[in-house]
């Protein structure tokens, strides 16, 4: 195979990332990719004359245990990107040590802060005032309803505004306010128990299970847990399928239309149970950094570096 010359792809390289840089401003270059290409690296060879020769050959990322590409920079964000912006949390499920500890740290490393309710819902008023100050918002379902018909209200002005909203819900019957809030803004809910507990790979033609290929959601995931215990959601025309589990169940679904984004899920338990395995921490980064809306907002959403 012909290399080019060393001078040609350094500066392919810097236009590249000069490129990227101005274009999708808080993204890795990897965006994108579930699997990040190989890097080139650049080095000198002795030649049996003697003389030395730079040769540029093309190294694959080092991978985790669980066939992830390792290190921060194959996330879909920069580190530090969204310095100054908010997750809300409306955290209602905290049974079994589920503190929401281990996603906050990971979304720190992007910039995200985290404000939490923890079991009850906060006045209507409460909640569009705080609202006010995120980027986004994630409710994290309980077996019974904590949101009633104001809460919701407030919630679908917010996401009709172009604010990201991640539905979480798991195993019946786990879903009463995922089911409310999601069937008021998407028109879907999701039902049932399946038994999880698998690493799902890539999606692949002719089966069902797997992450979906190439979208900003999946940057960096060749494999990713589907949870403990999962609900299934139900097939519908509005959402695209993100996650299917190992039991050939929707898990994950998203909503991308007219300027808005949401994520429907039927496995919260990733969030704490199992936090180590494949792809759970890139998974949540990837979330908080896609539903900032970078897109719509521009460098509202970014944080100066």
């Amino acid at each position: 195979m012909r290399i080019a010359p060393v001078s040609l792809i350094l500066a392919a390289l810097m236009t590249l990332a000069a490129t990227s840089a101005s274009a999708e401003a808080p993204y890795n270059p990897s965006a994108g990719m579930n699997a990040p290409a190989a890097e080139p690296v650049v080095e000198s060879v002795r030649q049996a004359d003697g003389t030395m020769k730079r040769e540029v050959r093309y190294v694959a990322p080092k991978r985790d245990t669980h066939g992830n590409a390792q290190g921060n920079q194959y996330d879909l964000a920069v580190d530090g990107a969204f310095e100054g912006q908010t997750v809300a949390v409306l955290h209602f499920y905290t049974g079994e040590g589920f503190d929401f500890s281990l996603p906050q740290a990971a979304l720190k490393q992007k910039g995200f802060s985290v404000f939490r309710w923890i079991n009850a819902a906060p006045r209507p008023e409460e909640l569009r005032a705080k609202l006010k100050m995120a980027s986004q918002l994630w409710i994290i379902s309980n077996s019974d309803r904590r949101l009633n018909d104001e809460h919701i209200a407030v919630i679908k002005e917010f996401f009709d505004s172009g604010k990201g909203v991640y539905i979480w819900g798991d195993n019946q019957p786990y879903y009463a306010d995922a089911n409310a809030v999601g069937q008021a803004l998407l028109g879907v809910q999701m039902t049932g128990d399946l038994p999880g507990g698998s690493n799902v790979g890539i999606q692949q033609k002719g089966a069902k299970a797997g992450v979906l290929a190439n979208h900003l959601l999946s940057t960096g995931l060749e494999n990713v847990f589907e949870g403990i215990t999962i609900a299934t959601i139900n097939g519908n025309q509005t959402l695209k399928p993100l996650i299917y589990g190992s039991a050939g169940n929707l898990v994950t679904a998203v909503y991308e239309k007219d300027g808005k984004r949401a994520i429907f899920d039927g496995g919260f338990t990733r969030l704490y149970l199992g936090w180590e395995t494949a792809g759970t921490s890139r998974y949540v980064k990837n979330a908080a950094a896609w539903l900032a809306n970078y897109e719509r907002f521009g460098d509202k959403v970014v944080g100066m570096r």
